[in-house]
């Protein structure tokens, strides 16, 4: 029998791998560790390397996240990964069964897919459709509604300096937008007294319109404005207490701010 070898895991594979029957697994790092029997053993998707046996929850042996792992079939399997000084090597001596099963990253149902009418699950600061795998990025702190945009999917509440209520797919409707159209101009640079613009750096910034003759900007918090900083910009209320715009201001912390 020839034997066919699957190449490294790549990123974008999103199956579990299952192999089943009589195996030697060999455990080395600072150590040695070798078990052999009937065991099942587990590849996913993040290249986590899980080898069960009969008894209890906990895997016999386990690399988890390994930098590489390499699968064959030849008379059986064989499994290696691979992380660091580590390598977990499963040899197979029979094989009782082999599979393999689409996976996908569990989490809290939200809902529908307007697009194919399976569940959407929220999970990892997104919302994916367990279906045709369409997924939607979530701001930080955004909450899901139980209202839904025309397009079909649910709308989301995301507080950045007021809540806005917006459909989860930023190109339907655009928190920046929301923003922007609210604050942009709102507020004065601290430094030279120039407007500060909503822009988007990597995340929401307010930053100053003379730039770049002025670097000052600001990461707009998840949170709401509820008043005014002693140093003049604006104070928001967030989930872990009230802080001015300026993350590095301590006038928000004096009395009566």
């Amino acid at each position: 029998m020839s034997e066919t070898a699957d190449p490294v895991l790549p990123e974008t594979d999103h199956s579990i791998r299952v192999f089943a029957g009589e195996c030697t697994s060999i455990y080395d790092s600072d150590g040695r560790e070798e078990h052999r029997g009937h065991v099942t053993v587990v590849v996913k998707p993040d290249n986590t390397v899980l080898v069960h046996d009969a008894d209890g929850y906990q895997p016999v042996a386990w690399l988890t996240r390994a930098d590489s792992v390499t699968c064959a079939r030849d008379r059986g399997f064989s499994v290696t990964a691979r992380s660091g000084e580590e390598t977990l090597r499963v040899v197979g001596h029979s094989e009782d069964g082999y599979a393999s099963y689409p996976a996908t990253e569990a989490g809290v149902p939200v809902g529908s897919c307007p697009d194919c009418g399976r569940s959407l699950v929220r999970a990892s600061g997104a919302v994916s459709c367990l279906g045709c795998g369409n997924r939607y990025g979530l701001p930080a702190g955004a909450s899901i509604r139980s209202e839904h945009c025309e397009c079909g999917l649910p709308r989301l509440r995301a507080e950045r300096g007021l809540p806005f209520d917006i459909c989860m797919d930023r190109e339907c409707e655009s928190l920046d937008a929301a923003v922007r159209e609210e604050f942009d101009r709102a507020w004065d640079c601290p430094e030279c007294g120039d407007d500060l613009r909503i822009l988007r750096r990597g995340g929401l910034i307010a930053g100053c319109d003379s730039y770049p003759d002025c670097e000052t900007g600001f990461s707009i918090p998840a949170g709401t404005v509820v008043g005014t900083c002693g140093c003049g910009l604006p104070l928001f209320e967030t989930p872990t207490g009230r802080r001015c715009l300026d993350a590095t201001c301590e006038a928000s912390e004096l009395p009566g701010t």
